[in-house]
C-alpha cells in the first residue's frame, strides 16, 4: 500500500534554516527528513504524557 505524502510549508528566518540544514547534513539527512524525524520524536513524547493519538 502506498503512503500518502503531504506537503507542509514553514516560514523561517534564513539563519535558522541555514543552521538547521547544517545539523541535518551532519546527521546525514535532508532538511526535510530531519524535520520528519523531529516531528516523530515530538509525537512520541506527547503520547507518553497524554496517551496515544487516534483518529476515528
Amino acid at each position: 500500500m502506498a503512503r500518502k505524502i503531504s506537503k507542509f510549508t514553514v516560514r523561517v528566518e534564513n539563519e535558522i534554516l541555514k543552521k538547521f540544514s547544517y545539523v541535518a547534513e551532519y546527521n546525514a539527512r535532508s532538511a526535510n527528513k530531519e524535520v520528519e524525524v523531529l516531528m516523530k520524536k515530538h509525537i512520541i513524547e506527547f503520547e507518553k504524557v497524554y496517551g496515544k493519538i487516534t483518529f476515528e
